[in-house]
């Protein structure tokens, strides 16, 4: 009979401890094992497994943001992992040398998705007919490819979002702030706030500068970064304009009168009016005030929205989490359309792990994988019919119980330490005449 570890009754255990956030430094020095041809390395870089408390913490998660996700009337929808690359970088949303890519078959590249937006947009024109709006979303795993000064960061993601299809105005605008507003609430993330801006607008702006050098001026407005802003070589005007475009981001009353001081034709005026209204929406439709800060220079760095663009962060002790990223896009289904015909959409995506860090204080977070309900132990060998039938009578309610065969030969002392520190609600024993419940008290 093999000995059974005894552990401390005094501290329960999981079984199951997580490795949640674990930077590569962290990690365990890999593994080799020296087959013919030498040393194999076990681990991928970039890559990171979900223990169990790891999957049940971001199952915790999930299953918040999808009720929320259902209340709003949203469906699910699963696209492949495997894309054209083609597909994934038709947008201009995903730079090419960012995609994960694999030969394809016949000849073509493939890519492992780095977002999900391209992939819907292009399920949704070619499968799901013209009748919109559709009202999409999705949970799903999402790949970045680390460059060689990173090499070993990781590369693949967890994401949920939403994709309103064939909608554009400021309802539909405001719909998918609130519905991602709505996740962060449902979920009691501490100290969230709204970043809001305007793609359209910081374009027509960024078209004041001569073209040389718009992208480089994106760029730092992108990443706020002043030192390299002020070495461009611009007019003194037009470095005048650059750093009030960087300072542009507030309060909102306060950063759209200073937008009114600016000299812009009559588009981005109307532009300027349909984000006033955006704004006069958000602060007067829900109880609560909502933590909201305009921004113009929140641009990114490729020509991906048309419009509304906003960001969900948590300020915590540390430094600021992007929770998660969306905006306005009204030209990208044309480019999957059989047609061209186009269609307006908008959607955000929400960052799984940023969520999980900035909520493992939320009490409700779970600390523990799931208890085991029962342990049932063949109290002889001549029993282990009987202890699996009566098991499986256990598993046959409708209410889901957890219930786990004791496999091995032990003492019964050794059984029931080993299902306390398990946290085991209660144990039976089972011989050839009887089962008797053992009700251990497990919480």
């Amino acid at each position: 009979m093999r000995e059974l570890p005894v552990a401390n009754s005094k501290h329960m255990t999981d079984p199951y401890p997580a490795n949640f956030l674990t930077e590569p430094s962290d990690l365990p020095t890999p593994r080799y094992s020296r087959g013919a041809t030498g040393p194999t390395n076990f681990y991928a870089p970039g890559a990171r497994d979900l223990l169990p408390l790891d999957v049940a913490q971001k199952r915790w998660v999930e299953k918040r943001i999808q009720d929320v996700f259902h209340r709003w009337g949203y469906h699910r929808i699963i696209t492949s992992t495997l894309e054209r690359l083609e597909t994934l970088i038709a947008g201009g949303a995903v730079d090419r040398d960012s995609v994960i890519q694999i030969p394809a078959i016949d000849g073509g590249t493939l890519g492992l998705r780095p977002e999900l937006t391209a992939s819907i947009a292009r399920a949704a024109v070619a499968r799901m007919g013209d009748i919109y709006p559709q009202r999409l979303y999705y949970n799903a795993n999402v790949f970045l490819k680390s460059d060689l000064e990173h090499h070993g960061r990781q590369q693949e993601f967890y994401q949920a979002g939403i994709e309103l299809l064939g909608i554009g105005g400021i309802r539909a605008d405001v719909e998918a702030i609130l519905l991602m507003i709505d996740c962060l609430t449902s979920l009691a993330v501490p100290n969230w706030q709204i970043i809001l801006g305007e793609a359209g607008l910081s374009r027509a702006l960024l078209a004041q500068f001569p073209s040389e050098f718009q992208t480089q001026i994106r760029q730092c407005l992108a990443h706020l970064d002043r030192v390299t802003l002020e070495q461009i070589p611009l007019t003194p005007q037009q470095q005048e304009l650059a750093l009030c475009l960087l300072d542009l981001r507030g309060n909102p009353a306060l950063v759209l009168t200073k937008l009114a001081q600016l000299q812009l034709d009559a588009h981005s005026q109307a532009t300027i009016s349909h984000l006033q209204m955006v704004v006069d929406l958000l602060t007067t439709t829900t109880n609560a005030q909502i933590p909201l800060i305009l921004d113009l220079s929140l641009i990114q760095t490729f020509d991906y929205y048309t419009g509304i663009v906003f960001e969900a962060v948590s300020i915590t002790a540390d430094r600021a989490h992007i929770l998660g990223k969306g905006g306005r896009y009204d030209k990208l289904l044309a480019l999957y359309h059989p047609q061209g015909q186009n269609f307006p959409g908008i959607g955000f995506a929400l960052n799984i792990e940023d969520l999980q860090q900035v909520l493992q204080a939320n009490p409700a977070m779970p600390r523990y994988t799931a208890k085991p309900d029962w342990l049932v132990v063949a109290v002889t060998s001549t029993a282990t019919a009987a202890a699996l039938s009566y098991a499986h009578q256990l598993r046959a309610t409708p209410e889901l119980v957890r219930v786990e065969m004791y496999l091995d030969d032990g003492n019964l002392a050794q059984i029931r330490q080993i299902a306390i520190d398990r946290g085991t609600a209660r144990i039976a024993w089972v011989s050839d005449e009887e089962v008797k419940v053992e009700e251990l008290g497990a919480e």
